[in-house]
């Protein structure tokens, strides 16, 4: 009889598959998808991957950046605990070299150091035990491979007003992540037209007259589409867990988790880190 998960919330498991299974990706444009994967991935030293590598993507969800990793290597295996991975798998039909799991990170159908590499965006820090999941994908890398994740981060490269302003939309969250599925995604959806647009968009504006919108609330989506901002708002308040973690948490995780040489961008989103796996002595 198999081992049941241990390091998993099937709450949040299944509002992760509401949410994909609402946004699909099909309408995000190219160009958000590619601003977006640009800016995750811009660490990741694909030049170091061996030819026809083979890889994991933890957490797929649609599948949305598993479509353009997969175009880059070998093989990809698209792992998604929730009804999300049909979505994935209706995404990524036309690519024949993915395959699709549906698991959770401690059962993982795959061998212990069998990967090249290795990325989990966005997931982890929805996990009950982050510092867990992270060495459970870590385990799944062979010797010197890399690993690309992105946690939510505790807005410590940010000043105290804005921790301040962060802090009062997390009670709103608290409170929407609770409700029935229909509910949150259709409050969430005003959060978008009302907040989301609106400051995106002005710090679009205050930007081209020359201010700088660095620490601006929601700046990060004042070149993206209204689609993401949609998907994102779900995203954010529609989750009944999430943990943040400072980059210093991050560093210190993964280096438990058995990577070394380990980088962080220096540009939105925080925190993006890749590490190698630590070589066998």
């Amino acid at each position: 009889m198999n081992k049941s998960p241990i390091n998993i919330d099937t709450k949040i498991v299944e509002g992760f598959g509401d949410e994909w299974t609402r946004f699909d990706q099909s309408g995000m444009t190219d160009e958000d998808t590619r601003r977006l994967f640009e800016g995750y991935f811009s660490i990741f030293p694909w030049g170091d991957l061996p030819k026809n590598a083979v890889g994991f993507d933890l957490g797929c969800g649609s599948g949305r950046w598993a479509k353009l990793v997969a175009l880059r290597v070998g093989k990809l295996h698209c792992i998604d605990p929730s009804v999300a991975i049909e979505v994935a798998r209706k995404n990524l039909r036309t690519l024949k070299n993915c395959e699709f799991h549906q698991a959770a990170v401690d059962e993982m159908p795959i061998s212990n150091e069998s990967m090249d590499f290795g990325y989990s965006l966005g997931v982890l820090h929805h996990i009950p035990d982050t510092r867990a999941a992270l060495t459970a994908c870590v385990s799944k890398l062979k010797p010197g491979a890399p690993f690309l994740v992105y946690l939510y981060y505790a807005f410590d490269n940010r000043p105290f007003w804005f921790r301040v302003v962060w802090k009062m939309s997390e009670w709103v969250r608290q409170v929407v992540s609770k409700m029935p599925h229909g509910l949150r995604y259709l409050l969430s959806q005003v959060i978008a037209v009302f907040a989301y647009w609106p400051l995106a968009r002005l710090a679009r504006f205050l930007e081209k007259m020359g201010v700088n919108v660095e620490n601006f609330p929601l700046a990060f989506y004042r070149n993206l589409g209204f689609y993401v901002m949609r998907t994102d708002a779900l995203d954010r308040f529609g989750t009944r867990l999430e943990q943040r973690f400072t980059k210093a948490e991050i560093e210190q995780m993964m280096v438990a988790a058995g990577l070394v040489n380990i980088r962080f961008s220096e540009e939105a989103p925080f925190w993006c880190a890749v590490g190698f796996k630590k070589l066998i002595s």
